[in-house]
């Protein structure tokens, strides 16, 4: 009898056991369905956010943007490339011209020494400054030509470039340094015979060693 009874506690006890693997069982399969379905459901819902069209149209603008903002950095670059070489141009041009002026003022002043050298290079400084002195009176006085290469190769004027005495000294730099730099002198202003137009050896005018200025 008490067998018995105990055999009935003992499959009772078993199919509890089996009820509760069962039902353990089904709540885990219940669980894992019903979190499949979260994960598909939140794919879902991001997919239907994320729209490809929306998405293709972000992509273009954005490469558009990034094209338009390279083609303005290439612009300005070539911009600035432009500037840069009309600067140098206009640079090279400036110190062209300075080169050119500097070069014609070098030969007036050599053939004005040239010519202070055959007129006066036996007299002191002063009478060699004005000498060109002479010469660039004549350039600012109206009556004559208006340099110093015409000035001094005008018919008649001054007895050296006449007999080609001048471009002998000239063309072989036999001037002094004296005539060199009383040149520069008469070319830079500096004047002892005020408006005086002439010299020679006469004897009337301002005397400045051997010569009379007027």
């Amino acid at each position: 009898m008490i067998q018995h009874k105990n055999r009935r506690i003992l499959m009772a006890i078993y199919a509890a056991a089996v009820s509760m693997t069962v039902l353990t069982g089904f709540t885990s399969l219940a669980m894992e369905q019903d979190t499949a379905g979260v994960i598909v459901s939140s794919a879902q819902e991001r997919a239907e956010e994320w729209d490809f069209a929306d998405t293709a149209e972000q992509i273009h603008a954005s490469v558009v943007l990034d094209m338009k903002d390279a083609a303005q950095e290439a612009q300005q670059a070539y911009i600035e490339k432009v500037e840069e070489e009309r600067r140098a141009a206009e640079e090279a041009e400036r110190l062209a011209r300075e080169k050119a002026a500097e070069e014609a003022r070098m030969a007036d002043q050599r053939l004005l020494a040239a010519l202070i050298f055959c007129e006066a290079g036996n007299q002191p400084y002063e009478g060699q400054v004005a000498v060109g002195a002479v010469v660039m009176n004549r350039i600012n006085s109206g009556s004559y030509p208006n340099t110093i290469r015409e000035v001094i190769y005008q018919s008649g004027q001054f007895g050296p470039a006449m007999t080609g005495w001048l471009d002998s000294v000239l063309a072989k730099g036999g001037y002094t340094d004296s005539a060199m730099q009383a040149a520069a002198d008469a070319m830079a202003g500096s004047n002892p015979v005020g408006d005086c137009l002439y010299f020679g050896n006469g004897n009337w005018g301002l005397k400045i060693g051997d010569h009379y200025f007027h």
